[in-house]
């Protein structure tokens, strides 16, 4: 089976197109066309639905706003990555979501740099994120002292 994505999410292959090719006034039409090529697809092959479809908006925004993968963002709950999966690189392979050899439900640092958490259940996120940022903080205080 033959999955296409819509006019404007075929032209997204990575966050940075969201910022170089659209117009904020854009997004809406994206969000819909990256909700109905999760819906098709994985109302064919399996999946979840609820967790993703709830985030499409934000996950566009988030996108669209911040400078991914160098601002990071951490997810709650893995399956509301689909549509982050797709719109950083994997639109072409998220069919094999959840398959063997194909991508993984769940953000997997090892798939994609910009899963910068490899976050499964809900609320795993909270403590990650704060050693991210504690770390960051560490790293910061320690690039600091080597300058002077």
């Amino acid at each position: 089976m033959d999955f296409k994505a819509g006019k404007l999410l075929s032209q997204i292959e990575f966050p940075q197109d969201l910022r170089d090719k659209l117009e904020t006034s854009d997004l809406p039409q994206l969000s819909k066309e990256l909700r109905n090529f999760i819906v098709d697809i994985v109302s064919v092959k399996g999946g979840h639905f609820g967790a993703s479809l709830g985030v499409v908006e934000l996950t566009v925004a988030l996108h669209y706003v911040f400078n991914t993968p160098d601002d990071q963002i951490v997810w709650d709950v893995g399956h509301q990555a689909y549509g982050h999966k797709i719109l950083t690189g994997r639109r072409e392979i998220f069919h094999t979501n959840r398959k063997y050899k194909g991508i993984s439900g769940f953000p997997k640092r090892s798939e994609s740099e910009y899963d910068t958490f490899g976050v499964g259940h809900s609320s795993t996120s909270i403590s990650g994120a704060l050693g991210m940022s504690v770390a960051q903080g560490f790293r910061a205080m320690t690039l600091d002292s080597t300058l002077q």
